[in-house]
């Protein structure tokens, strides 16, 4: 006769096994750390993000490339480095910062989209193959009834951090 007690702990070890496997599973194709980054690649730079679109955000072009810095940093072994001599060199513009009427509702703009794009200047030194001029863009809903500046207040967060990912998803995977 089967005891309760080892019914319930074969179950626990089954479940524990199943939870195992599939993360095992979700990780390896899910995980954008080293996604794509050749053995021979060790360092990288990341230039200064400049604004050259027509609306200058003046926290944009900083806070990008802090927090591009800091995922290149984070989430792939390449280490940073300041000299001409970088394995990958990074940057970019910005290109694109401009606002729209994205909805109308009693003949009276509703709603309005902030549309972002940034161009990313890729080079890979070792492989000048893989060099790349390719624009990322993102696009930020807010209520017409609330001014730039203010939806800006906002949305400068989720700007940047969606931002980041963009530009890092073009240079590092294989999508």
């Amino acid at each position: 006769m089967i005891s309760k007690s080892n019914v319930s702990k074969a179950l626990r070890v089954n479940l524990l096994a199943a939870g195992c496997l599939l993360l095992a599973i979700f990780s390896g194709c899910y995980s954008f750390k080293d996604v794509s980054i050749p053995p021979d690649v060790k360092t990288a730079r990341v230039n200064f993000i400049e604004n050259k679109a027509r609306y200058i955000n003046p926290q944009l072009s900083p806070q990008l490339t802090d927090k591009l810095r800091q995922k290149v940093n984070n989430q792939t072994r390449l280490t940073l480095v300041q000299g001409d001599d970088a394995h990958y060199d990074i940057g970019g513009y910005v290109s694109d910062y401009s606002v729209t009427t994205s909805g109308i509702s009693q003949q009276q703009a509703a709603t309005n989209r902030l549309t972002v794009t940034v161009t990313v200047i890729f080079k890979n030194n070792l492989d000048p193959t893989k060099n790349f001029e390719s624009p990322v863009s993102r696009s930020f809903e807010f209520p017409a009834t609330q001014s730039l500046q203010s939806a800006e207040a906002q949305l400068t967060e989720s700007i940047i951090q969606n931002m980041t990912d963009e530009i890092f998803n073009k240079i590092f995977s294989n999508w």
